[in-house]
């Protein structure tokens, strides 16, 4: 069984790893493909320092967009009611429907935050009345909020 060697990844391989990775591949691979072409450079003390300073560095980023997000919920909750006018026809129903992205607009007035509507989660509304509505901030953080659709 051959020995395996390990090199650090100059770009991203598929099926292997991404830029930064630590990988074990066989040698004759390491050898006659990843070294030649540039995409991986053999491990050295001082490399191995390097990939971990950016793993550190990493994971600080992330706890940063997290605390981010922490902030930005508790922001978006404080103010907690966010009001929507629409037209309103016969039985308090409304034309149309509230969509994401008027939610993201009523965010950004009240709070001068900007949202991706994409991350806003609305229920089917069709009525005037309260409804709740999610918000997610990040992979592990997500904010409720609470639309008050109005006659305008």
């Amino acid at each position: 069984m051959a020995k395996r060697v390990q090199v650090v990844l100059r770009e991203d391989v598929r099926k292997l790893g991404q830029v930064g990775d630590l990988v074990e591949v066989a040698p004759g691979y390491a050898r006659n493909y990843l070294l030649p072409k540039g995409m991986a450079v053999r491990t050295t003390p001082g490399i191995l320092k390097q990939v971990e300073r950016r793993r550190e560095e990493e994971r600080q980023r992330i706890i940063e967009l997290k605390q981010q997000a922490e902030s930005k919920k508790t922001a978006l909750e404080t103010i907690g009611r966010y009001t929507i006018e629409k037209s309103v026809g016969e039985g308090d129903a409304i034309f149309g429907t509230v969509t994401d992205r008027e939610v993201a607009d009523a965010i950004r007035s009240a709070t001068n935050q900007e949202i991706d509507h994409h991350t806003i989660t609305v229920p089917h509304i069709n009525q005037l009345g309260f409804y709740k509505a999610q918000v997610k901030l990040h992979s592990e953080v997500s904010a409720e909020i609470e639309i008050h659709v109005a006659a305008d």
